[in-house]
C-alpha cells in the first residue's frame, strides 16, 4: 500500500453502516492501547482500488480491511479508532456517508437524521504499513490455526524476552513446524500440509498468530507473505502484518530428553477431568502432586488455609513408585492441547521435565516440575 499524501486532496464515502461497523471492529483490534504517540490510537481511513481502506497499527502489528461502497477522492486521514468504532455502530441509518477535506482537521460523518464533525490526526503522522506486494502462498488455514492453537499457549507473556513472546515458525517442505516457550514449558508441533510451503523460518509474536487464529477462523485458506522484516497474512479482506522478531530461539530438539524412566498411556479425557478438579484447590502457587503407583495415579493439590484435594485414577503402570510436581495451569495446558482420545505422559525422575505426547498429532508439551516439599 502506497499513499502519496503529498498530492492528496479529499476523500468522500458512502457505505452499508453494518459493513463499515464490522470493519472498524477488526482493525480496532490493531490499535495500540499503551502508545503515547496519539496518532497510533487512530484508524487510517483511505481509496484504494475503489474501495474505502481502514488500517490500524501498534508498530508491532498492523490490520487492514476493506469496504466497498461509493467512493471518490485520493485524501488519507487518521480517525479515533475507538471513537468512531462505537459511533458507527449507533448510528440511525443503514448507510453511512464520511468527508473530509485536506487542511480541514475534521471528518464529517452523516447517518439518516445524524451529522457530526470529529477531529483528526494528519495521516502524513501515521506509520507507513508493509506493502501487501511480497509472492504470496496459500496455505490450509484448518491446518494452520490447529497448530497455533495447540502451541501458543507456551509463549511467554514477559516483554523482557522478547523472543520468547514470539512463536517460532517454519516450514520444512511440506511440514509446518511451530514451537513456542516461556522457559517453564515448551510446546512444538509439527503439521503436514500436503504440499511445500513457503520459505520461512522466523520468531512472530504469539499475538500476531492468535489473532490471525480469530480472524481466519471457519475460513478454508490464508495467504502467507513475507516483506523484508515482516510476515504478511491475508483471509479474505482482511491482511495482517507483523513483524518478526529478531533473536535466537532456543533449539528445542535439544530441549526434548531421549529416554525416559516412565512412560504410560491413557485416556485424556479422565486425566483432564481429575486435573481440573484437583487445580481448585491448588492457589497461592501450589502445586499438583502426581504420584505413580502399582496400576494407579494419584493427582493431589493442597493449599494453606483453602484445603486439600485427592482423586485415584486407574492406568497401566508397573515400576517403580514415582511423585512429581508440576503447576496446574501449565499441566492443564498441556492436556488441553491434545486431539486425541489418547495420551502419553512421559517423566525421568522428579527434577527433570515431564513430557506430554500426542503421537497422532506430531505434538510435544515439555514442562518443567516443580520441587516439592517434604
Amino acid at each position: 500500500m502506497t499513499i502519496d499524501l503529498a498530492s492528496a486532496t479529499d476523500l468522500r464515502a458512502t457505505c452499508a453502516r453494518d459493513d463499515l461497523a464490522y470493519a472498524l471492529g477488526i482493525v480496532a483490534r490493531g490499535l495500540s492501547s499503551r502508545s503515547a504517540v496519539q496518532v497510533l490510537t487512530g484508524i487510517l481511513l483511505h481509496v484504494e482500488d475503489e474501495k474505502l481502506t481502514l488500517a490500524a497499527t501498534d508498530m508491532e502489528v498492523s490490520l487492514r480491511v476493506s469496504v466497498g461502497g461509493e467512493v471518490s477522492g485520493d485524501g488519507a486521514v487518521v480517525v479515533p479508532g475507538r471513537l468512531l468504532t462505537d459511533l458507527v455502530r449507533l448510528l440511525p441509518d443503514a448507510t453511512v456517508s464520511l468527508s473530509y477535506e485536506m487542511g480541514d482537521g475534521v471528518l464529517t460523518i452523516a447517518s439518516g437524521s445524524y451529522s457530526s464533525r470529529v477531529n483528526v490526526f494528519s495521516a502524513d503522522d501515521f506509520p507507513r504499513l508493509p506493502t501487501l506486494d511480497a509472492s504470496l502462498h496459500t496455505i490450509a488455514a484448518p491446518a494452520l490455526l490447529g497448530t497455533i492453537e495447540k502451541v501458543a499457549r507456551a509463549a511467554s507473556r514477559d516483554e523482557s524476552r522478547p523472543v520468547l513472546t514470539g512463536i517460532l515458525v517454519r516450514f520444512e517442505g511440506d511440514t509446518l513446524i511451530m514451537a513456542a516457550t516461556d522457559s517453564y514449558r515448551l510446546a512444538v508441533k509439527e503439521t503436514s500440509l500436503g504440499e511445500s510451503g513457503p520459505e520461512l523460518d522466523a520468531i512472530i509474536p504469539a499475538r500476531a498468530l492468535q489473532e490471525l487464529a480469530r480472524l481466519a477462523a471457519g475460513t478454508e485458506e490464508v495467504s502467507l507473505g513475507v516483506h523484508e522484516n515482516h510476515v504478511i497474512f491475508g483471509t479474505g479482506d482482511v491482511w495482517l502484518t507483523s513483524r518478526r522478531i529478531d533473536g535466537q530461539f532456543p533449539n528445542y530438539k535439544q530441549l526434548l530428553p531421549e529416554a525416559f524412566e516412565l512412560e504410560v498411556t491413557t485416556s485424556r479425557e479422565p486425566l483432564l477431568d481429575v486435573v481440573r478438579r484437583a487445580a481448585v484447590m491448588a492457589q497461592r502457587n501450589a502445586p499438583l502432586r502426581l504420584r505413580f503407583d502399582e496400576g494407579e495415579l494419584t493427582v493431589s493439590a493442597q493449599s494453606q488455609d483453602v484445603g486439600e484435594a485427592r482423586e485415584s485414577l486407574q492406568l497401566d503402570y508397573a515400576g517403580e513408585p514415582l511423585e512429581i510436581g508440576f503447576n496446574p495451569d501449565f499441566l492443564r495446558d498441556g492436556l488441553e492441547a491434545v486431539g486425541g482420545e489418547t495420551v502419553q505422559l512421559k517423566l525421568i525422575n522428579p527434577l527433570r521435565p515431564g513430557l506430554i505426547v500426542a503421537p497422532d498429532e506430531s505434538f510435544w508439551y515439555l514442562i518443567m516440575p516443580i520441587r516439592l516439599a517434604g
